[in-house]
Order: C-alpha cells, then sequence, then structure tokens
C-alpha cells in the first residue's frame, strides 16, 4: 500500500481574493470556512483521487521563491489558459527558465508560483 496526494494546502494572505483566484482557474466549488479558510473542491463528481485545494489564511505574505508548486494541464489549449489564468490576476514570473521548457511559469495573485504544462505528464 501507498499514499497519494489527496490535497494540497496553500498558506494565503488575502482568502477572498485566493478563493476567487483559484476557484475560477480550476473551475472548483467553494466551501468558505469559519476560521479564515476555504476548501476548494472538484466539480461534479469527482473522483476519489482527484485532490482539494485548501487556502489556509495565514496573515503573512509569501516570503520567497516556493519549495513546492502546482503544475496543471490544460484541457484546451495551453496558451490560450495562461491567457485565460493572466485575465484572472496571474502574471509571468521568471524562475530561471530558458525558453524550451515545456510549460509557462506563472504567479497566483498573491505570487505564488505554478507551471501550466504544454501537456500531461506521461511515463
Amino acid at each position: 500500500m501507498g499514499v497519494r496526494i489527496a490535497q494540497c494546502t496553500l498558506d494565503v494572505e488575502d482568502i477572498d481574493l485566493m478563493v476567487s483566484f483559484w476557484s475560477a482557474a480550476l473551475g472548483y466549488d467553494i466551501e468558505q470556512g469559519d476560521d479564515g479558510s476555504a476548501k476548494l473542491w472538484p466539480p461534479g463528481d469527482p473522483s476519489a483521487t482527484a485532490p482539494t485545494l485548501w487556502l489556509q489564511g495565514s496573515g503573512t505574505g509569501k516570503r520567497g521563491k516556493n519549495r513546492l508548486h502546482l503544475d496543471l494541464v490544460a484541457d484546451t489549449d495551453p496558451q490560450t489558459e495562461v491567457r485565460r489564468l493572466i485575465d484572472l490576476g496571474a502574471r509571468h514570473v521568471d524562475v530561471g527558465q530558458t525558453g524550451t521548457e515545456q510549460f509557462t511559469v506563472l504567479a497566483d495573485p498573491e505570487g505564488n508560483e505554478f507551471c501550466v504544462l504544454d501537456s500531461a505528464p506521461t511515463r
């Protein structure tokens, strides 16, 4: 038996801003907590292995480059999704890319880096 990723947790400073961005970016449903946090659930009747996203209010801003980040894969053209995410509040960031990568590096409205992959990972 092994383990799997069930949930990604992201410390955030502005819960409302980040709920708005990530729920729109992923199309996830929102369950707002009474404690300054929110859980984002995959829509519909997701697989039991589909991860949730927990936005945990931290009261502090991000410091430095993320040690762990999300890699997203688009259902449509990746560059169309990159433009949509930028329209939602993401921005391009440079973390040392060479320009030959098969992904685009973005940051959410609080500066947390994530990537939009050109295609889904394969073995």
